[in-house]
């Protein structure tokens, strides 16, 4: 398959993840639909932290069957559970001193302004003119970061993805290709709905809610989406298990840390029901398209 073609089947694997971010729009969902909301969020997650380790210790099993058999080295074995072991704790550790940093950011920030307005007008220091540059992501409300890691965690996730449409374009199988777009298709639909789920409780110091710009998140659809495109074009390119084992643990250790934040969300609405209906509606969700997938023959 031509490269123009590889490309255009990337494009619209990962383009569908704009189909569950207008959610984020809503004006005033009810707390119970915000509460279903977050928890289905988790079952999405949970279901990709369970595809992506899946798929990450396939090489690994591999190998130790060649051991076992006497067909190959421990080295080998080794070597994968070296990668896997490392991205795994990058992907979580990296999200968990992320927020560490930001929460100083935003407390560093907080604290100059109230010194500011003990000074006066006149009292113009260099950490006041510090605090006139903070802006981007210190400004931004816990929902909204928190969006953005679970697009992190999803973008990392879909990269992997799109090195398999990529490798399988390139390789001519040109039917396992389409399976795959259309299989990771419908998975990316159900991954833009996890990413807003935070924004449904985005309220502000007097109750407001606060409505996310489509310019955001068209960033986080991008941030979430694109990298299947870019993926897809590296696989059109070589073929790496390495690349793809360590990519693959990456997004499994960022999309945990963001499974143990959304848990923290929910357990503060006090409904274990909601919890569980939206747990099993996510992990549902994710299973329904992974097996759309694999009855297909991919």
């Amino acid at each position: 398959m031509s490269l123009m073609s590889t490309m255009l089947l990337g494009f619209i694997a990962g383009v569908t993840i704009l189909l569950g971010l207008p959610i984020g729009r809503l004006r005033r969902p009810v707390p119970t639909l915000r509460a279903l909301l977050n928890a289905s969020a988790i079952g999405v997650l949970l279901f990709l932290v369970w595809d992506v380790l899946t798929h990450a210790w396939a090489p690994i099993d591999v190998a130790l069957t060649s051991v076992h058999s006497g067909k190959g080295g421990l080295g080998t074995a080794v070597g994968y559970g070296v990668l896997f072991a490392a991205g795994l704790a990058a992907g979580l550790l990296s999200m968990v001193y992320y927020e560490i940093w930001m929460g100083r950011q935003v407390s560093w920030s907080q604290t100059t302004e109230a010194s500011r307005g003990r000074r006066g007008p006149g009292a113009m220091k260099v950490d006041e003119l510090r605090a006139q540059r903070l802006s981007g992501m210190a400004t931004w409300s816990t929902a909204r970061r928190l969006s953005l890691l679970i697009a992190v965690g999803i973008g990392l996730h879909n990269f992997a993805e799109g090195l398999a449409i990529g490798q399988s374009a390139a390789s001519g199988e040109l039917a396992l290709a389409l399976l795959l777009v259309i299989g990771f298709g419908l998975h990316n639909a159900t991954e833009g709905f996890g990413i807003v789920a935070p924004l449904a409780g985005d309220i502000d110091a007097g109750g407001n809610m606060r409505r996310p710009s489509w310019g955001f998140l068209l960033a986080m659809g991008a941030i979430g989406g694109g990298p299947t495109f870019v993926g897809t074009l590296l696989g059109h390119q070589f073929t790496s298990e390495v690349v793809s084992v360590l990519f693959l643990t990456l997004a499994a250790g960022s999309i945990l840390y963001v499974v143990t934040m959304l848990l923290g969300v929910a357990a503060k609405t006090r409904r274990p029901d909601l919890l569980g209906y939206g747990l099993l509606l996510g992990l549902l969700a994710g299973f329904l398209t992974d097996a759309i997938v694999t009855a297909a023959g991919a």
